[in-house]
Formats: structure tokens, C-alpha cells, sequence
């Protein structure tokens, strides 16, 4: 019979790379019973689990659901009942576009208490790691974090109203709506916007394409850019280094 006290930490990962999960997320991780874990988390995350606790794979991905949502709140809860400390630990962080808030709510309606370790996003980190700054001075004031496809299976009308933006505009699970994506961004007069696309940021499989608006569908389809990749719409984009070798390559090919 358990003799621990029920409760519940939810803990963002962070991106991919392993190190870069808070070190009060690793702590919550080493004392934990049992780990509910995500398909962003990367494997190495659960060496810091003691071998004692039960490890559990609860991922979501488009196409592949292995727990629906109610599931993983149920399991979450009976977990901690049974067993004493739940690590939910989910990628990036809990609260951006991770359901965290639906994962509190639950615990709270079963008594459990529950706290949160915030994440490093990727929505932010992915970006950096790439030296492209979602603002920077003279160029970008602020940014947008959009969700690429939204629970309807529809492109975020938010999509809209950032495309007409001067704002950094950053979107998450996208990459299968990138050509509409692009069409509302050329159609708000944005062709020429330079855009980015980052495959796996973070970890060792990462690739990233950059272009414009105009032609990023084009080249993230030659090059086969896949799930899970992070867009970025903006002139900050032009910063990075490859951007500005295409624009030399391109200004080359017009002189001819």
C-alpha cells in the first residue's frame, strides 16, 4: 500500500537537447515515482528518473496518439494515488500549446496538489539557438506565437491578423499547413517576407532551410523537411547567415 502523499509537478523538457531542462525540473525529475512523458522529450531526460520508478510513454503526435488527453489526466491522478510523486513531463513548456492548465484543472478536482516547473519553449529557443532573434532593435518590436493547426484541423485564424503584422511571427506544429500558411502571408502583401524553417532544434538531427514567403514551401519540400519544425516569419530572419548567402546567390543569378 502507498504511504506517500499524493501530488503532481508538471515539467517542461525544454526543446530536445537534454540539458537544457531547468534544474528544478531535473530535481522534481529525481525524486519522482512515476514520469508520464512526452514524444518531444528526448530518451536521455529519463536517465536522471531513479531506476525504481515507473516510466510511461504518453506522447500526442499528428497521426499518432497513443493516450487521448482524458486518458493521460486519468493516469496522471491514479498514478499519484497509488504510487506518490507524478512527474507530467511534457516538451517545451506546459503551457504553450502543451494543455498543461487541463492537466491542473483535473488534479485540482481530484484533491491532488500539483505545481508547475516552466519549460524553456521552442517557440523562443529554436530561434535563438539558430542566432535569429524573434525582436531586435529597428527590426522586430515584438512577436506572435501561433499555433499552426488548430484542434478542427483548421489553420489558425490568428494566422490572419499576425501575417499583417510587423511582428515576429513564430508557428508551431505548421509544417503540414505551410503552403496555406504562406498563401495568407503573401495575400496580406508579405511575399517578399524572409522566412525560416528548423527541423529537431535543438538536437543533434537539426536542420534548418531559410528563404522568403514566396519560395520557403518550395525548399522545405526539396529538402523534406519534417515534423517537428518550428516557422518563422519575419526580417529577422534576414540576420542569419544563410539568408543573406541566398540573397547574394540570387542577386548573382539576376546580374546574368
Amino acid at each position: 500500500m502507498n504511504t506517500k502523499e499524493p501530488r503532481i509537478t508538471l515539467v517542461g523538457a525544454g526543446p530536445g537537447d537534454p540539458e537544457l531542462i531547468t534544474l528544478k525540473g531535473l530535481k522534481a525529475l529525481q525524486s519522482a515515482d512515476v514520469v508520464l512523458y512526452d514524444a518531444l522529450v528526448g530518451e536521455a531526460m529519463l536517465d536522471h528518473v531513479p531506476a525504481a520508478a515507473v516510466k510511461i510513454y504518453v506522447g500526442k503526435r499528428s497521426g499518432e496518439h497513443a493516450y487521448a488527453q482524458e486518458t493521460i489526466n486519468r493516469l496522471m491522478v491514479d498514478y499519484a494515488v497509488n504510487y506518490g510523486h507524478v512527474v507530467r513531463l511534457k516538451g517545451g513548456d506546459p503551457f504553450v500549446f502543451g494543455r498543461g492548465y487541463e492537466e491542473l484543472e483535473f488534479a485540482a478536482a481530484h484533491h491532488i496538489p500539483a505545481t508547475v516547473v516552466p519549460g524553456i519553449s521552442s517557440s523562443i529557443a529554436v530561434a535563438g539557438i539558430q542566432q535569429i532573434p524573434v525582436t531586435h532593435r529597428g527590426m522586430s518590436e515584438s512577436f506572435w506565437v501561433v499555433t499552426g493547426t488548430t484542434t478542427s484541423g483548421q489553420v489558425s485564424a490568428d494566422i490572419y491578423d499576425a501575417a499583417r503584422s510587423n511582428a515576429t511571427v513564430v508557428v508551431l506544429m505548421g509544417l503540414k499547413k505551410l503552403q496555406e500558411i504562406t498563401n495568407i502571408f503573401a495575400a496580406a502583401g508579405r511575399a517578399d517576407l524572409p522566412a525560416a524553417i528548423i527541423q529537431d532544434g535543438s538536437t543533434p538531427a537539426e536542420r534548418m532551410v531559410s528563404g522568403t514567403v514566396r519560395n520557403i514551401a518550395e525548399t522545405a519540400a526539396r529538402e523534406q523537411i519534417k515534423a517537428p519544425s518550428v516557422l518563422i516569419f519575419g526580417e529577422v530572419v534576414s540576420l542569419h547567415p544563410s539568408f543573406r548567402s541566398l540573397q547574394v546567390l540570387h542577386a548573382g543569378v539576376t546580374e546574368k
